[in-house]
């Protein structure tokens, strides 16, 4: 059946790899991100882009409006845009942690209750939140990332029980390393935060470490995570969580099963 799609951070990497797989399959697909000049070749393929910074009440106001007027609502809400913030806590501003949560959540967030009164006077919708293996699992340098995630994760499994009763699904997706802009944008700014100082040992093993991980060939296809989406898309039943990419199940594996000293050493082994 063809639906109404929204995916968010749709210029690059998850965003654009699942909006043209869901383009492929017949869906109208609406694209949504600050950088809409990266979003002309979804246009080509049939998307319809709207411009959209995930920190401005308006624009996303102005997203769900347009969608509104012209094809009644979102059916299916593809919560993508996020980005993350590495370095340690004490380098880190409170204002460049409040822009992450800013992002990651509270953007989030919003869209969601906008789409949220359609989905239920119809009674059925889903509602696909990227979270990522950092909702499960954490690292040095990561705390306010891997807090947005960790926070996601819970927050999407106490809407999953408020709309079940109209037939919504709320699904979370929690990627491995995916080779996307995500390695890229986070190791510099880590490095001019924290690669000087106390904790600069830790930085330079960290620097290295998620470069060899992102490097060309490093990370899963990020269409490995748009097959995951369609599936749920698809299912009459999707499940809770789907868990793909690079390193996501071993990794959480670990940390479930050998408590939270193993898994530190594991770790830690790698940034030394």
């Amino acid at each position: 059946k063809q639906q109404v799609v929204l995916v968010t951070g749709a210029s690059s990497g998850i965003g654009k790899a699942t909006a043209k797989r869901l383009l492929n399959e017949g869906h109208i697909v609406y694209v949504a991100a600050r950088r809409i000049e990266k979003m002309n070749d979804l246009k080509d393929l049939g998307a319809i882009p709207l411009k959209m910074d995930i920190t401005v009440d308006q624009d996303i106001q102005d997203v769900v409006e347009t969608i509104q007027s012209k094809h009644g609502g979102v059916d299916v809400l593809v919560n993508n845009a996020g980005y993350a913030i590495y370095g340690a806590v004490e380098d880190t501003t409170i204002d460049e942690a409040r822009r992450q949560f800013e992002v990651n959540i509270f953007g989030l967030a919003r869209i969601t209750q906008l789409v949220i009164p359609h989905m239920r006077e119809q009674r059925f919708g889903k509602i696909i939140n990227i979270s990522s293996m950092g909702g499960k699992i954490y690292m040095p340098f990561g705390a306010w990332y891997h807090g947005t995630k960790h926070a996601l994760e819970g927050w999407s499994d106490c809407l999953r029980l408020e709309l079940k009763q109209f037939g919504i699904d709320v699904v979370i997706v929690e990627p491995g390393v995916i080779t996307t802009e995500f390695g890229e944008v986070m190791i510099d700014p880590m490095f001019e935060r924290s690669g000087s100082g106390p904790y600069a040992n830790i930085a330079k093993a960290m620097k290295k470490a998620t470069s060899d991980s992102y490097k060309e060939g490093g990370g899963s296809s990020p269409d490995v995570i748009a097959k995951v989406i369609s599936k749920a898309i698809k299912a009459k039943k999707p499940k809770t969580r789907y868990v793909k990419g690079k390193l996501a199940k071993p990794m959480m594996f670990v940390r479930k099963w050998f408590g939270d000293r193993v898994f530190d050493k594991v770790l830690m082994s790698q940034v030394k």
